[in-house]
């Protein structure tokens, strides 16, 4: 059975930043299928507030590190849900261990890199060539893939290299698929959140609470998960129809700089 509504797979989707995004797409009227690879719970939690809005989702478990977790995902998708219209690629972690550039070792980078940037583009390799079929066949009017990424991107972080590379990564990937995937009429966008409220913030609140009291960007607050799903909501709406590879940057300001 094809969804009568379009679907969007957001990986990561239980919690956090990735929750805030699959709220977002369901009052935009999507069938969210929630990725989540340990927290059942939350994910469950997530797809009954959707579902409460009056929207519909699904969860499915995989470990988008895993090359056939992410086979299991996607086909998963197809076999219950028939279609998908947007890729929104959130799953994302920290070093497990924050180690000083000279001293962080290969496990550590191993870790982080598979997780944030080699999970994330072949999902993205085989997303597209399913959208590009699908296209093709009629059976979505339209195709989209959003990679979420982070201020660290660019802003140098010397005990957490590991991430800052994964998240650099991750926006060349996204100017790459952008070209390629414009061909075939599907837009590729980088969503690049700033410091974000979320339980990954949790552990270095009072830091950056009086970082932001400082002035660590204009507008001085903490972002909020809904802040990133609002971002992300107006780039499946098609907001933009003559972009791609747009950075959206959701950091309160931090991107400028100034005095």
């Amino acid at each position: 059975m094809v969804s009568k509504q379009p679907v969007a797979l957001v990986t990561g989707g239980s919690r956090g930043i990735g929750r805030g995004i699959a709220l977002a797409l369901g009052q935009e009227g999507y069938t969210v299928l929630i990725n989540y690879n340990s927290n059942v719970g939350s994910a469950v939690q997530t797809k009954h507030m959707i579902e409460q809005m009056g929207g519909q989702a699904e969860t499915c478990q995989a470990d988008i590190a895993a090359g056939p977790d992410r086979e299991l995902l996607l086909d998963y998708c197809m076999e219950n849900l028939g279609r998908l219209d947007l890729l929104v690629n959130n799953a994302g972690i920290a070093p497990p261990k924050r180690m000083d550039l000279l001293e962080t070792d290969e496990k550590n980078y191993d870790k982080v890199m598979t997780t944030n940037l080699k999970g994330p583009f072949f999902l993205a390799q085989r997303a597209a060539n399913l959208m590009i079929q699908e296209l093709q066949n009629k059976i979505i009017p339209s195709g989209c893939i959003i990679n979420v990424s982070s201020i660290s991107a660019y802003a140098v972080s010397v005990n957490r290299g590991e991430y800052c590379m994964s998240k650099a990564g991750v926006s060349m990937m996204t100017s790459l698929l952008a070209v390629r995937l414009a061909e075939h009429g599907i837009p590729v966008y980088e969503v690049r959140p700033g410091v974000v409220d979320t339980d990954m913030t949790a552990a270095v609140k009072e830091k950056y609470d009086k970082l932001i009291r400082e002035g660590f960007s204009p507008i001085r607050r903490w972002g909020k998960p809904a802040d990133v799903g609002k971002a992300v909501a107006m780039l499946a709406r098609g907001d933009l129809p003559f972009s791609t590879g747009e950075v959206i940057n959701v950091d309160g300001g931090f991107h400028i700089r100034y005095f």
